[in-house]
């Protein structure tokens, strides 16, 4: 039996998805009551003194979300700024207490993606289900001066400066539904609320929007062997969206056996035997998980992302007009969407 995302991304409605339909209207009414109590304020949002970025997504599964956050993070280092991370911890245990994550830590206890930030952002990474309490634990332990929640685009408890949606440019929003009968988690008209709207991929969204592309970096082997010269392999992937890996492996000439795990899946060693000595190439994401028992077949791919279309500049200029508030209250009525804050701007002027 196929996965209930196979048929999210089909161009009809399946028998399956029409079943569901009822529920996708029954989940947008609780959006559009959880938003409303968030607006009168009867549902608290926590702001800071430091800007928040928040990066995510309208859709559930892998869209590029982590290798954008990595180049974010470099990004503003290279401008000066202290930026620290905070995350859900998918994929690991929940930690409702905030737990700082280092590069060492199990995947199994944080998350393969916490723990892929942790290695290569060059920042300080908390998690923890709750984000506000995770932002103060960073802020209270570091001297940071930026904030970059990794998700939480629709974790409203959590005030932010600057949002930042990644969307899959190949699989864009499937069939247009809300979950469960589509893969929206929230309507597409959320799109236009957000400060910027990231493509990964193709850019023909009927928004403004920035290029970006997973340029493959360095083919590495997990005992540092020197070069891959098969060219037959075994391709795995636990990761919202593998057919992108899969197809980035053909096209570096590699004959790809592809083996498609869930998402944030825990490899166990027996899983990956393919009874040959083929090499294993894998994400970087998922070599996180493979470390303790990865022999001389195991490589991982790394990619880096590259952002199109002058994203940097329109960003620095919008941390640099961040408006400073008077007083606590004054700060809390800040407006949630661009349209508000445009609004909102006139009305003081």
């Amino acid at each position: 039996m196929r996965n209930i995302t196979y048929y999210w991304y089909q161009p009809a409605l399946h028998f399956l998805t029409l079943l569901l339909l009822p529920f996708s209207g029954l989940f947008a009414s609780c959006i559009f009551l959880r938003r409303f109590l968030y607006r009168v304020g009867i549902i608290k949002t926590s702001y800071f003194d430091v800007p928040i970025i928040v990066v995510g997504n309208i859709t559930v599964g892998g869209t590029g979300k982590t290798p954008f956050v990595i180049w974010l993070a470099d990004f503003l280092i290279s401008q000066g700024y202290r930026p620290g991370i905070v995350s859900r911890g998918a994929g690991g245990k929940p930690h409702h207490q905030p737990y700082w994550v280092q590069p060492q830590d199990s995947a199994n206890e944080v998350g393969d993606e916490a723990v892929l930030l942790a290695q290569r952002s060059q920042c300080p990474v908390v998690i923890s289900i709750d984000r506000v309490a995770a932002v103060r634990e960073l802020l209270r332990q570091r001297q940071c001066d930026m904030v970059i929640s990794d998700d939480g685009l629709q974790h409203y408890r959590l005030g932010r400066d600057i949002e930042i949606a990644i969307v899959d440019g190949v699989r864009r929003f499937g069939n247009g539904h809300l979950l469960p009968a589509g893969p929206l988690r929230e309507p597409l008209s959320r799109l236009r609320s957000v400060d910027f709207v990231v493509v990964n991929g193709e850019t023909t969204l009927p928004l403004t929007s920035f290029k970006m592309t997973l340029q493959p970096t360095d083919l590495i082997s997990f005992l540092n062997l020197p070069t891959l010269t098969e060219k037959k392999v075994h391709a795995i992937a636990a990761i919202g969206h593998p057919e992108r890996f899969f197809l980035t492996l053909k096209q570096a000439g590699f004959d790809v056996i592809p083996h498609v795990f869930p998402d944030h899946h825990l490899y166990q060693p027996h899983e990956l035997d393919f009874n040959d000595v083929l090499p294993i190439i894998m994400t970087e994401k998922d070599a996180v998980k493979c470390q303790s028992f990865a022999d001389k077949r195991y490589w991982f791919l790394r990619v880096t992302a590259k952002i199109e279309g002058g994203l940097e500049q329109e960003l620095l200029t919008k941390l640099k007009v961040r408006r400073p508030y008077d007083s606590e209250e004054d700060f809390a009525k800040r407006p949630c969407c661009l349209r508000d804050i445009q609004q909102h701007d006139n009305a003081r002027e």
